[in-house]
């Protein structure tokens, strides 16, 4: 009887530690989006650039924010239900054209998974 209980508690612990990411430091965020600044802007008097700006993006609807001009596939894929969380974003910034085919991101993606976590932590500063 336990060995039916203790296998799927054990497999679901197996699965959450997989979905896991890495813990993001803000500091370290802020020298890796150095890479973002060229398109981005984040904090006090931020402002659309080559990219949208950037404050309080975490739980905004992909392709949605007000006085920047997306490209066609980023307004598709927030109609589609794409909304910026911490996952979301990992998944993104690991490599954006893979998640939204047609992006006019033209950024490659951060192949560290602990850069795309610092970047997360740093951008988190700026979303209410």
């Amino acid at each position: 009887m336990i060995g039916r209980i203790i296998l799927p508690v054990a497999a679901g612990l197996l699965l959450a530690a997989g979905a896991a990411h890495a813990e993001g430091d803000p500091v370290a965020g802020e020298d890796v989006f150095k890479k973002c600044k060229v398109c981005h802007m984040v904090g006090d008097g931020a402002k659309n650039r080559v990219g949208p700006m950037l404050n309080d993006v975490f739980g905004r609807q992909a392709g949605a924010l007000d006085g920047y001009r997306y490209s066609s596939a980023m307004q598709k894929a927030g109609e589609d239900g794409l909304v910026w969380s911490e996952e979301a974003m990992m998944e993104y910034l690991e490599k954006p054209r893979d998640v939204v085919k047609g992006t006019k991101m033209a950024f490659p993606g951060l192949k560290k998974e602990q850069d795309r976590a610092d970047v997360i932590s740093y951008l988190k500063q700026f979303t209410n």
